[in-house]
């Protein structure tokens, strides 16, 4: 906890270093003005280390330093605003100045949390002036024309109180009193001038950031004909984080946490996903903690797992943000672990890519993942790890000998939310006396210090230990393992040795207990076979083989805004040597990948998935060259649809968990998607031997692309059909058992005796398919004809639709036939015109999606991010 004698001395620290006048307090800002002096930006730097230095005190440097890290390298230019939205009660601007020191403490670090402020205790003080009781509705403030007068002119003077207490501080700060929030009526008649907040406009926030001024908000809101509306802080602050998706959001409040309404105790962590059903039925657990958690749940639902909401006092934000004890409530959605005894168990590639990828023997050249994974196989083993394996222990177990932890393997979102305290607890769990080592310069080596009960130097590596206490014992334990070559011959006789090269002096022997810190957030809970899913940040690198095309086309465009995914590698043999266009992250250049090429960067880990956007039966000489290579994570080809061998990617209808645990992946044709989603709700009623129907007309880049020219006899794509061939009619082709409707069917199949698409059947099912080509650009709209094995009512077959697509972002049901203007360009299908003949045994349902979006490129994304352990939708826009 940050004392307020702790308080007191920053505020002193602040103003003696960071207040000689108004030049300097601008150091710090973005914009850059022509007559500062060398001398004053030296200066800025000493301030900055001076407050870094003073939050060493609150935990260990390298702590410290880890959070600092991984705040600082959270927003970019593109994106400023990615650190913290922290919200501000009303009680708290009561003392204002505790809360000014805390919110310049981050400013003088680097950091920029974007504030929201409410106002509640002030405006109540004022309404009981006037004589008026203030009123509650379920928990809202009832606001009339009056009420809103006095909330605008109390949410103003604190906003402008906030803004000069921290401009005192020397901290530069921006009122935003408007222009942020749009929203609705929440519910006229019953709250009067109350919002619902329907858009949030981050670039005033970000504006902001950008010139070197924290952002402070109010929660006030306009309709788009300007009306101002009253919204609770809470809820803006709400909508606000959903749109910024900041690593933490911050609410503080007077009392410094959340409290069990039984023992009074504070509660240090709530882990959604397994206590929030449990807690909701807690008797204690009501009124406003019952709403608080549910707007925590709703909230953190719709944000990344790295996300976390931390509820605290001002006084405590610095120990709250930058140490892993925390100081106040800390509510996530939680983490689930699994135990593999097997590298099948846990999937060979995605364990390797790991290795590849955080291990520091491997990236420092000393080690190969090849050695590693041997290794790892000549005695029995257990790996510890969480769903997208953020956090990856390793413990060689053989009988009768005492356990080695021989990798711990963190990313960066398992350091900051706590997967890795929940890993080395459940390992802790099962072993009584444990050994590893760790590199000197290893960046976590406090934490593995805290977790020891001894260690020792030897030249560039520490051996840890617990659970064993004698000298003697150790002595033997080291041998026995240095013998049995489970650690290197280089910590014999056990003891303190002299620093070799300035390593290994100051920490190179002890027996006293560090154990863990009893207030660290770790956590553990019992193994799960079916873990839920946690995504990753890491960025990772994609090959494109096949650029040329339409479906290449749109892929490049949406890997332009994927925060992860870095397209690095470009191949077509038509456009060879020249720039990739339509690509924002970077300058890409085309190239003629042989198979030869793919096979050596496969086998040297040059990309980490690869995308073969090839014409039908041109891939196969690819994904041999692949199986030749290193097998290093996911390969995708539309040849592979029929080959059980590969994971069919049809999130939505077949099993997600499958993809996910893919290397090898079929994206699948855009006419069997559609048909595909428009059938599979419908299979309860499917009469068997009444096949279904399924009309369905496709814009001319359907068909594909050939190489042509431009006037100026530069190589390009021209279309294979182009739409003027046309003459503005439509042309069916492929009248009978073309491909997609032997691929529908054929997977179609696997639903009828397993709803989740784990297993086949026997018995196919079959789907006649007419497809025509039309003269638009793209867009598919297929008409289903199916009769049906009983009768049913339109409304009937609706709600299987809307069951069955309630929780698909990229699918929607609507109730008018769809229309061109709704499917093209869009990244989801849409269905919708339900309609049952009169004699209510068939029924006609029409869908449709892009060809080139939800037909190929954004599924292709969708499997990627599926099988790279990154959120599903991670990259592809939001146009519903």
């Amino acid at each position: 906890m940050l004392s307020t004698r702790a308080a007191h001395l920053s505020s002193r620290v602040v103003r003696r270093a960071l207040l000689p006048g108004p030049r300097q307090a601008a150091l710090t800002a973005v914009r850059r003005r022509d007559n500062i002096s060398v001398r004053s930006i030296q200066s800025v730097q000493t301030d900055r280390d001076t407050i870094t230095r003073l939050l060493y005190s609150l935990g260990s440097k390298r702590e410290v330093e880890r959070h600092l890290r991984i705040f600082s390298s959270a927003s970019n230019p593109t994106q400023p605003a990615k650190f913290a939205v922290i919200k501000v009660g009303g009680a708290v601007l009561d003392n204002i100045d505790d809360l000014a020191h805390s919110l310049s403490f981050l400013y003088r670090v680097g950091l920029y949390p974007v504030v929201l402020h409410g106002a509640g205790p002030q405006m109540n003080d004022i309404l009981e002036a006037e004589g008026v009781e203030p009123d509650y509705i379920d928990g809202i403030r009832v606001t009339d024309a009056n009420t809103l007068q006095i909330a605008r002119r109390v949410f103003l003077e604190e906003n402008l109180k906030l803004v000069g207490a921290l401009e005192k501080l020397g901290t530069r700060a921006r009122p935003i009193t408007s222009g942020v929030f749009t929203a609705d009526y929440l519910d006229r008649p019953r709250y009067g001038l109350v919002g619902r907040i329907t858009r949030v406009d981050k670039r005033p926030i970000e504006a902001s950031i950008r010139a070197g001024a924290l952002p402070i908000l109010t929660s006030l809101a306009e309709t788009p004909e300007g009306q101002i509306l009253n919204v609770n802080a809470d809820v803006a602050a709400g909508e606000l984080s959903k749109e910024l998706e900041p690593l933490k959001i911050v609410f503080l409040n007077e009392k410094g946490g959340l409290f069990h309404g039984v023992t009074g105790e504070k509660l240090d962590v709530i882990n959604l996903d397994e206590e929030y059903d449990q807690l909701m039925k807690e008797p204690w657990v009501k009124f406003g903690t019952k709403l608080k958690l549910r707007e925590f749940k709703e909230l953190l639902d719709h944000l990344p797992r790295s996300s976390s909401v931390a509820v605290i006092s001002s006084a405590n934000l610095q120990r709250e943000l930058f140490t892993d004890s925390g100081a106040g409530t800390l509510i996530r959605r939680g983490y689930r672990l699994t135990k593999y005894n097997t590298l099948a168990s846990i999937g060979p590639d995605r364990f390797r890519q790991v290795v590849h990828e955080r291990d520091p023997d491997v990236r420092a050249g000393t080690a190969s993942v090849a050695g590693i994974l041997a290794e790892l196989e000549r005695t029995p083993f257990t790996i510890y790890a969480d769903e997208p394996l953020d956090s990856v222990a390793v413990v060689s177990h053989p009988e009768g000998e005492i356990p080695v932890l021989t990798r711990l393997l963190p990313s960066r979102a398992g350091v900051l939310n706590g997967v890795l305290d929940n890993v080395w607890t459940a390992v802790r769990k099962d072993h009584r006396k444990l050994f590893w080592t760790a590199p000197v310069d290893d960046e976590n080596r406090a934490w593995h210090f805290e977790r020891a009960d001894g260690s020792f130097t030897r030249g560039s590596r520490t051996l840890f230990w617990y659970g064993v206490a004698d000298a003697s014992e150790l002595e033997h334990a080291v041998h026995t393992l240095e013998q049995n070559k489970r650690i290197p011959r280089a910590f014999l006789p056990v003891g303190p040795s002299r620093a070799a090269n300035g390593v290994g002096g100051s920490r190179a022997y002890s027996t006293s207990a560090r154990h863990a810190p009893a207030n660290t957030r770790g956590y553990a809970t019992a193994a799960a076979p079916a873990p839920p899913v946690q995504y990753t940040t890491e960025h990772k690198r994609l090959a494109l083989v096949g650029a040329r095309g339409y479906t290449g086309q749109a892929l490049v465009t949406l890997l332009s805004s994927h925060p992860y995914l870095d397209l690095t590698h470009v191949s077509s043999r038509q456009l060879a040597g020249r720039a990739l266009e339509g690509y924002t992250k970077g300058s890409v250049t085309y190239s003629n990948l042989g198979v030869d090429d793919v096979e050596k960067m496969e086998r040297e880990g040059a990309v980490d998935a690869w995308v073969l956007a090839l014409p039908n039966g041109a891939g196969a000489p690819f994904v041999a060259a692949l199986n030749n290579g290193a097998k290093e994570r996911n390969k995708k080809d539309a040849d592979w649809r029929f080959d059980n061998g590969w994971a069919y990617g049809l999130p939505e209808l077949y099993n997600r968990r499958a993809i996910r645990n893919s290397t090898r992946i079929a994206n699948p044709g855009c006419y069997a998607t559609t048909i595909q989603l428009l059938i599979a709700p419908l299979l309860p009623y499917l009469k068997h031997g009444c096949w279904p129907t399924v009309f369905g007309v496709s814009g001319y880049s359907g068909a594909g692309t050939v190489p042509g020219q431009t006037a100026d006899g530069q190589p390009t794509s021209i279309p294979k059909i182009p739409g003027e061939s046309l003459g503005g009619a439509i042309r069916p082709y492929s009248l009978t058992d073309h491909v997609h409707e032997r691929e529908a069917g054929r997977h179609l199949s696997r639903l009828l005796l397993d709803p989740s698409g784990g297993s086949e059947v026997s018995d196919a099912m079959q789907v006649a398919f007419v497809p025509v080509i039309a003269p638009w650009f793209s867009g598919i709209i297929c008409t289903l004809s199916m009769p049906l094995a009983s009768k049913a009512t339109a409304a009937d077959i609706r709600a299987l639709y809307e069951e069955k697509y309630k929780n698909e972002r990229l699918v929607r049901v609507q109730a008018a036939v769809p229309s061109l203007a709704d499917i093209a360009g869009k990244q989801g299908a849409v269905i919708g015109g339900v309609q049952v003949h009169s004699g209510g045994e068939r029924v006609v349902v029409v869908g449709g999606l892009d060809n080139l979006l939800k037909g190929a490129a954004t599924q292709c994304l969708q499997n990627l991010n599926l099988a790279l352990g990154y959120d599903e939708y991670e990259g592809i826009p939001d146009d519903r």
